[in-house]
């Protein structure tokens, strides 16, 4: 990818994640805030929206670091167990821990006397739901291939960017963040494929653009070139 493209996807996560934060977060947190509304306090308004905008701009910087980190241990792990299709198995393998754990963990560190395991699902329901729509829209623009690793990065990736919201059980912050990092990388591994085209294809115009201007920088060099005595 060139490097005008990674600023244009760096930039262009931050405004996902900082526009779906405010819009999300206006309905999560309406019971703290609906009172500037009605009250019509324009300053109020515009901090909350600041601080929502703020919120969301750092939920995007951790998942862009968790994409990128990703990418890196997606090399890593074709290359250690050399089979594509082994790897894509012990991704299902982390998927379904994951999930397993989402649930399991939260309902025996959070859950009260009496509590019924079924709210806990929830959570993980969003992560697979949204998980498998955006892996096949994935897979549908690229190739088959990438199902399981899309679906691997949009539910583990996830979930490890998830982790200080999941610790604290925060429920004013822990859906917000959900839906913005699910956002942020959603958007990422749905634009990636396009960047690396579009780069690609800036090459190219370069190399042809350059290369004729080399060949006749060549041809005046020696033109110019002092004959030897």
């Amino acid at each position: 990818m060139t490097s005008r493209n990674l600023v244009k996807l760096f930039k262009n996560t931050l405004v996902v994640g900082g526009v779906t934060t405010v819009i999300f977060g206006l309905f999560v947190r309406w019971q703290l805030l609906q009172s500037f509304f009605i009250d019509f306090k324009i300053l109020d308004i515009i901090s909350a929206i600041a601080w929502l905008m703020l919120m969301g701009f750092l939920f995007s910087v951790i998942s862009q670091m968790g994409f990128f980190a990703y990418l890196t241990i997606h090399r890593f792990g074709l290359g250690i167990f050399k089979s594509a299709s082994l790897w894509n198995a012990v991704q299902i393998v982390l998927i379904l821990f994951g999930l397993f754990d989402l649930v399991y963990l939260r309902y025996i560190n959070f859950a009260k006397t009496g509590d019924s395991i079924l709210p806990f699902f929830v959570p993980a329901l969003l992560l697979l739901v949204v998980g498998l729509a955006v892996a096949w829209l994935k897979s549908k623009e690229t190739n088959r291939a990438a199902f399981i690793p899309a679906l691997f990065f949009m539910i583990v990736a996830t979930l490890v960017e998830w982790v200080p919201v999941l610790r604290e059980n925060a429920e004013n912050w822990f859906y917000l963040m959900a839906i913005a990092l699910l956002a942020c990388n959603a958007y990422q591994l749905l634009i990636l494929h396009k960047l690396n085209a579009q780069s690609e294809q800036e090459r190219q115009s370069r190399i042809k653009q350059t290369g004729p201007v080399a060949e006749k920088n060549k041809k005046k060099k020696k033109m110019t070139k002092k004959p030897s005595i």
